[in-house]
């Protein structure tokens, strides 16, 4: 399995117990995330391509309710 180094977002808070969300961007072609609440917990990973579709239909605010 790849070792993934993770930071935090620039938009997470840095209060302790807040909702932080970590990325790993240092492997060719793979996105990972988790909580940064729960290192060990669920790793989520996607294609390069998938993470930044996601991040312009942010930017294009499709999520917004």
């Amino acid at each position: 399995m790849a070792e993934f180094t993770f930071f935090k977002s620039s938009h997470s808070g840095g209060n302790a117990g807040q909702e932080c969300v970590e990325v790993a961007t240092n492997v060719s072609g793979i996105v990972a995330v988790r909580d940064s609440k729960d290192p060990d917990g669920l790793l989520l990973r996607f294609t390069s391509e998938a993470w930044l579709a996601f991040q312009v239909g942010i930017q294009r605010g499709e999520f917004r309710p």
